[in-house]
């Protein structure tokens, strides 16, 4: 098992059953980034919770066509208005001001209505602390602090640059640190970095991993539609902004189609974001664009997978930064899960959670990428080695069934007197 799966098992395992929860238990659980069920992290952690005892109500942004209040599943939904995603220094104070602004008329109205003990955040922005710090300055709330994303690092990728701006996201990353009672790590590295950069006790970060659904995540009949007539079909699935890389794919594509004059290859990108229209420009522009099907944000799990299910290998061509490097994500776990050999530049966590089942291109290496494409399309026994190593090590380690019960012990911990709980008391390692 590799470190940040150890981590998560700092939490002793005779007490995940969430044993120690009270119905009276109410908790508030918050997300900014991506309205709830779409943001899947969130909702998990809302169904584990609820499952485990604890009364849950989720505040998040309302996509079209959601209802501004809602009972989904046991759960209480609120959703406040959405705002645009904003771009430039001003843009962004005037998003996250005018966000916090409904989060906490939104959390006030929760408070009188249900109350809660509990404020779970759940970032990216670092802002939120100040609605949760404002109920435990006056109320006594206990805050947990789920670091989804290192925005110090997401500013520097996004920006290309420090300065000003990133001093501001490590103060307020810190404050959002510091304020919570416990912090939840998505990964190791996460983990090291709320300890030496923020200044937490290591006995008050804990390792929950993304890990997928695997009622949700699975195979469907394959639609050879999907193939556009072609013999393969790599997937991608996920959030289409700058950081992510799809550059890097349609200039793998053009690789592949113009450089080594091959057709056989199509590439399905699911999903929406801020560069898409570049995204599908750039593949017009280098003539590839009948090589792609973009199809925007699918929220039918069924087409979803039907479209991963076909795929003969899935891809991830997130670029090669700071805080890629660092960073676990979901759509990995999701290929691993499907059985799918992947495609990846090479990163630090990217290798930690992938293992042997990814191929790992150069850095940001658009011609390297399309060659590990071109590599498993021409290898159809090292695609079904690949997959049956990533969908093994999903169902033993990383599956949600594994995370959910470690996410219960963070809450048993956060409500017991005598600190966190430690496997055979002993107190957990910071990061090596």
């Amino acid at each position: 098992m590799d470190d940040a799966g150890r981590r998560g098992e700092m939490l002793s395992p005779g007490r995940q059953a969430g044993a120690g929860a009270s119905p009276s238990r109410r908790v508030l659980l918050i997300v900014e980034n991506c309205s709830v069920p779409f943001d899947q992290r969130v909702w998990l952690e809302a169904k584990a919770l609820r499952d485990g005892g604890y009364s849950v109500c989720v505040l998040s942004p309302r996509a079209r066509g959601q209802l501004a209040h809602e009972i989904l599943e046991g759960i209480e939904v609120f959703r406040h208005p959405a705002l645009p995603e904003a771009a430039g220094a001003l843009g962004y104070a005037l998003e996250y001001g005018a966000a916090l602004f409904w989060e906490l008329c939104f959390a006030w109205r929760i408070f009188f209505r249900r109350g809660f003990e509990v404020v779970h955040l759940a970032n990216p922005p670092d802002t939120l602390f100040l609605v949760a710090g404002l109920f435990k300055l006056l109320f006594g709330t206990k805050v947990i602090y789920d670091h989804h994303d290192l925005c110090p690092e997401l500013y520097e990728a996004k920006f290309g640059r420090k300065g000003l701006g990133h001093r501001i996201t490590v103060l307020l990353e810190r404050c959002s640190v510091r304020v919570a009672d416990v912090v939840i790590s998505t990964n190791d590295s996460y983990r090291r970095m709320a300890i030496e950069r923020d200044g937490k006790d290591p006995s008050r970060v804990f390792v929950v991993r993304n890990g997928p659904n695997l009622e949700r995540v699975r195979l469907q009949p394959k639609v050879p539609e999907y193939k556009r007539g072609r013999r393969y079909l790599v997937g991608y699935v996920g959030i289409i902004g700058f950081q992510e890389g799809l550059r890097y794919l349609v200039q793998a594509a053009a690789h592949i189609v113009h450089g080594c004059n091959r057709h056989d290859i199509h590439f399905v990108v699911i999903g929406d974001g801020t560069d898409l229209p570049a995204v599908r420009a750039l593949a017009a522009r280098l003539e590839v664009d009948d090589y792609f099907t973009f199809t925007g944000l699918i929220t039918d799990p069924k087409v979803l997978m039907g479209y991963l299910s076909t795929a003969d290998m899935c891809i991830n061509p997130d670029e090669h930064n700071s805080i890629n490097n660092m960073s676990t994500t979901i759509k990995v776990m999701e290929y691993m899960a499907l059985a799918k050999p992947i495609i990846q530049f090479d990163t630090m966590e990217g290798r930690v959670s992938a293992g042997e089942s990814a191929l790992y291109a150069l850095a940001n290496d658009s011609v390297d990428l399309a060659e590990k494409v071109m590599m498993l399309a021409d290898d159809p026994q090292l695609r079904q080695v690949m997959g049956s190593i990533g969908r093994r090590r999903i169902e033993q380690e990383l599956a949600w069934v594994h995370q959910a019960p470690r996410l219960l012990a963070v809450y048993e911990a956060l409500f017991r007197d005598a600190g966190p709980v430690l496997v055979d008391g002993a107190r957990p390692r910071e990061s090596a």
